[in-house]
C-alpha cells in the first residue's frame, strides 16, 4: 500500500474510532493482518463459544483458521450438513464475528443480507459481536455506505456465491425483486444499547468485498 494511502487510513481509522465510541461501540485500530487476529485473540477467551457469519475478511486475516485450531469451542458451519441449525447456534454464542459491507466515517455500520442469519445476529443474540472491517469499506456518510453495500459488495457477493441476480451481470444494482437477491434485508447500525458487545476492529488493508 502507498505509504501515504497508509497515514491517511491510519488518521482515519482515528476519527472513526472515536465516533464509534460516540454510538457505545468500542474501536481499534490493526495496521494489518496479524495485529487484527492479534487483537482479536485478545477479545476471545480460550474456552468460549465463537461463530459467524459469512465473513471473507475473517478468513483473509487468518482469524477463522487460527479458532479453529485453538481453545475455542468454535461452530463451523461449513462443517454442518443442516446450515440452519448451525446458523441458530450463534444467537446463544459468546462472540459471532462479522464483517461489514459499509461503515460510515461517523461511526455507522451498513450491512445487508439475503438470508439474514448474519444481520439478525448482529442485531441481537450473541452476547459479543466482533467486526473485522478493513479500511477500504470507509465511506463518507450513511447514504454513501448503503451505496457500497448494493453497488460494491452486493454484486461481487452474487459473483462469488454464483447466483442469478441482474447485480451479477452488470455489476451494479437494480433494486431487484428476482428470487436470487441477496438484498432482502437491510441493517444499519447506529447506536448500541449495550456497552461492549458491538467491537469494530479496523485494519489498515483492503479486506473483504
Amino acid at each position: 500500500m502507498n505509504e501515504n494511502v497508509f497515514r491517511r487510513n491510519e488518521r482515519l481509522a482515528a476519527t472513526v474510532i472515536k465516533n464509534l465510541e460516540n454510538r457505545n461501540m468500542t474501536g481499534y485500530y490493526a495496521a494489518n493482518k496479524e495485529e487484527a487476529v492479534k487483537t482479536a485473540l485478545e477479545l476471545i477467551p480460550e474456552g468460549t463459544t465463537v461463530t459467524m457469519g459469512g465473513g471473507t475478511s475473517i478468513e483473509e486475516i487468518g482469524l477463522k483458521e487460527v479458532l479453529k485450531k485453538g481453545k475455542y469451542d468454535f461452530i463451523d458451519r461449513d462443517a454442518y450438513d443442516d446450515k440452519r441449525a448451525a446458523a441458530l447456534k450463534a444467537y446463544d454464542a459468546d462472540v459471532f464475528l462479522a464483517g461489514a459491507n459499509a461503515l460510515s466515517q461517523n461511526g455507522v455500520l451498513v450491512n445487508i443480507d439475503g438470508n439474514s442469519n448474519r444481520v439478525s445476529a448482529i442485531a441481537f443474540g450473541p452476547r459479543k459481536v466482533i467486526f473485522i472491517v478493513g479500511m477500504n469499506k470507509v465511506c463518507a456518510d450513511v447514504n454513501a455506505a448503503l451505496k457500497r453495500a448494493r453497488n460494491t459488495a452486493a454484486p461481487m457477493n452474487a459473483q462469488r456465491f454464483d447466483i442469478d441476480t441482474p447485480c451479477r451481470k452488470t455489476g451494479a444494482c437494480f433494486d431487484c425483486l428476482c428470487p436470487d437477491t441477496i438484498c432482502c434485508q437491510f441493517l444499519i447500525t447506529r447506536y448500541s444499547k449495550h456497552r461492549g458487545r458491538i467491537h469494530v476492529i479496523l485494519v489498515n488493508e483492503d479486506l473483504g468485498f
